[in-house]
């Protein structure tokens, strides 16, 4: 069996995030539905609508009586945050492992999923409202790719190392080069396999921004920008954290200056408890 069909087999046995995720993202992403029409799609899936009223009833919200419907959730939080819990349950057993292919310990990808999500997220409420949702869950899950790679960067990662620091490679070059495909490119075909729109499979195809790719679109920039902001930071990074290319075109394409960067890390840092303390109850 080839490595391109080892990867395919991979990918099939990959654990799915639930249907539903891509369902409430695209409904919270159009201006005619309610907040009931969503609640509706979450109270039918039992796992999500169990993992998100234990986390609404933990200690993390301090809540004063127990929230027993997805309605009740609604009420209290607002939509934005129930369908950000409910995202971040879906893809919680997924990526909250150790890829020791990419140098993450345990819960390190998952952090920068949420991290780089919320942030991008952040960035996009003040450019690009209208997809903001969507946004979150391709920052979330851009990485996805990782899951499936990581054992075949585990067997190449000398040769990749090599190709980075002796011929000036990125590390997604390094990848394609040695493995034939990389974890952007990977996740975009699970993306596709799950059923996700083809805006998400788009950003998370380009997230990167290889060289060549010419107008990515805003959303692209958006969790771009997001994922490098988290790497400055060294959020949930690994041996690849410090081998991409730096794209400063795309500060300039979003209108975002340094000040504004400064003030975005200024205030997640700020915020970075709360960010711990609901990725431990997630």
């Amino acid at each position: 069996m080839t490595a391109i069909q080892l990867l395919i087999k991979d990918i099939k046995n990959l654990r799915p995030v639930p249907a539903i995720a891509n369902q409430i993202v695209d409904m919270v992403d159009s201006p005619s539905v309610s907040m009931n029409d969503i609640a509706k799609i979450i109270q039918y899936d039992p796992a999500v609508t169990a993992n998100l009223l234990r986390t609404c009833n933990s200690a993390y919200f301090g809540l004063p009586n127990p929230v027993e419907s997805v309605k009740d959730a609604v009420a209290i939080l607002g939509i934005d945050q129930v369908v950000e819990l409910a995202l971040l349950n879906a893809s919680a057993k997924t990526l909250n492992k150790s890829w020791k292919g990419y140098g993450l310990h345990e819960g390190a990808m998952w952090k920068h999923a949420v991290s780089s999500a919320l942030i991008a997220k952040d960035i996009a409420k003040k450019i690009a409202p209208e997809s903001s949702n969507t946004i979150f869950t391709a920052a979330l899950l851009k990485d996805i790719g990782k899951t499936v790679l990581d054992k075949f960067i585990q067997i190449s990662s000398d040769k990749i190392q090599n190709l980075i620091e002796q011929d000036g490679y990125s590390f997604v070059e390094a990848e394609k080069k040695i493995i034939g495909t990389d974890h952007a490119e990977i996740g975009a075909m699970i993306a596709k396999i799950w059923k996700f729109s083809p805006k998400m499979v788009n950003i998370i195809r380009h997230h990167h921004i290889p060289d060549g790719v010419v107008d990515s679109g805003i959303d692209v920039s958006i969790v771009y920008l997001a994922d490098c902001i988290c790497m400055m930071m060294g959020v949930g990074i690994g041996s690849d954290g410090l081998s991409y290319r730096f794209h400063d075109d795309i500060i300039r394409e979003l209108s975002i200056t340094p000040d504004d960067i400064a003030k975005i890390i200024a205030d997640f840092t700020i915020n970075m408890q709360k960010v711990e303390a609901l990725l431990r109850v997630v």
